[in-house]
């Protein structure tokens, strides 16, 4: 066979060279009818074999040199929302300064207007609202939970304990517990982000409001609040 009618494949290390194709050894790769040359050999039967002698260019050993670094993903999960903040609550002023007659400025303090008709009415139309009412004046002390001293939960579980209620410490629990009314009734629960007092009538509750404040009823101040009703 003439040597441009072969095609020669040699293995050396990774690299593969192959010689092209040229005259009747090409034509044999787009015929299936025997192509013979002058000497009467076969070139398709004679261009398979020598494709069938190229070694392997990848043995069994060789192929175990070839690894793949797979990098360990991990994933972190992130912690849970923090629960909320409390509702800030707005503190009424009275006037900026006025004028005595020594001509002495006094200094603006904060003041509570309360309508005693209605807490009157209150206490007389609620056993809740009626001894709760004996705590006021009752100054707020954190963590606080007898007379001496209460924080909002810790006055309103005491006050309902003298009815045989149990409820909780920690004011983010009060979603959990009784029924929730639209229709509030004084010695209901009114419970917001943070803070828990007693429903004592139209606009107005009972509570023990934060440091420096003590046990007082006034008005209400938290924007939408949840009423909840607790029975014996």
């Amino acid at each position: 066979m003439r040597a441009k009618t072969r095609a020669v494949a040699a293995a050396a290390g990774a690299a593969l060279v192959v010689v092209p194709l040229t005259g009747a050894a090409a034509a044999a790769l787009v015929t299936t009818e025997p192509l013979e040359t002058d000497t009467g050999v076969d070139v398709a039967s004679a261009y398979t074999a020598d494709v069938a002698a190229i070694p392997a260019l990848t043995t069994d050993e060789e192929a175990g040199d070839y690894t793949i670094d797979t990098p360990t993903v991990q994933v972190k999960v992130p912690p849970p929302p923090p629960p909320p903040e409390p509702e800030p609550e707005p503190v009424a002023e009275a006037p900026a300064s006025s004028s005595s007659s020594s001509g002495a400025t006094a200094v603006a303090k904060t003041q509570t207007v309360q309508p005693s008709a209605n807490v009157q009415a209150a206490i007389s139309g609620s056993a809740i609202i009626a001894e709760a009412a004996k705590y006021v004046g009752v100054p707020y002390v954190l963590g606080g939970s007898t007379p001496s001293g209460f924080d909002c939960t810790g006055f309103v579980s005491y006050v309902y304990r003298a009815f045989g209620i149990s409820l909780p410490r920690s004011s983010g629990a009060y979603y959990n517990v009784g029924t929730r009314v639209s229709d509030p009734q004084p010695g209901d629960l009114i419970v917001s982000p943070g803070h828990v007092g007693i429903y004592a009538g139209p606009n107005l509750q009972i509570d023990s409001p934060r440091p420096g404040k003590t046990i007082q009823f006034r008005p209400i101040w938290q924007s939408n609040p949840i009423y909840v009703r607790v029975t014996g």
